[in-house]
């Protein structure tokens, strides 16, 4: 077949290499696939149990758990430290784990929180009754807020206190 004008031409190869399923520039028409992200924000509902076993199941050296609520201003300040410890210490082996004590009816406010203290990893939102909770956790634990525990790498708890924390604390 001969065309009148380079331009005709080139059309009809665009026509032919879209009815293949190629770009111009040769690649397939199929959209490049979805970038996995390593790091997101998502709330998980746990109880108390579903909480313990993700602290036993982390793969870290050390693993901080600290339970705190939107509602708790000695958690909202401490809150910015913990972020801080985190993205110091995770590549040397630290995770946090976050609980939120928050209602699930706070699950948007609990999530707005998050995001606006940098959080890009999964979270819990307590699920179930709260002594049952506060009991399966640690039954030292009188339910205040804040409250951390640090477990070593073979998920054997270390340290416990009730209450706000200093970054300069928080690092020993």
């Amino acid at each position: 077949m001969k065309f009148n004008n380079t331009a005709t031409a080139r059309a009809i190869v665009l026509i032919c290499a879209a009815a293949l399923g190629m770009s111009c520039d040769g690649s397939s028409g199929k959209p490049a696939p979805k970038q996995e992200t390593a790091t997101y924000l998502s709330i998980i509902p746990a109880t108390g149990k579903q909480v313990l076993e993700a602290v036993h199941s982390a793969d870290a050296q050390a693993v901080l758990l600290n339970v705190w609520a939107t509602f708790c201003i000695p958690c909202v300040e401490e809150f910015p430290d913990l972020i801080r410890l985190h993205k110091t210490y995770k590549d040397q082996g630290l995770k946090l784990i976050l609980v939120s004590g928050d209602f699930e009816d706070q699950r948007s406010s609990v999530e707005t929180f998050l995001t606006r203290q940098g959080v890009d990893f999964a979270t819990y939102l307590k699920a179930g009754k709260d002594m049952a909770f506060i009991n399966t956790l640690d039954s030292r634990w009188s339910g205040a807020l804040p409250a951390s525990w640090i477990y070593d790498a073979n998920g054997v708890k270390r340290h416990f206190w009730e209450g706000k924390a200093s970054y300069e604390t928080l690092e020993k």
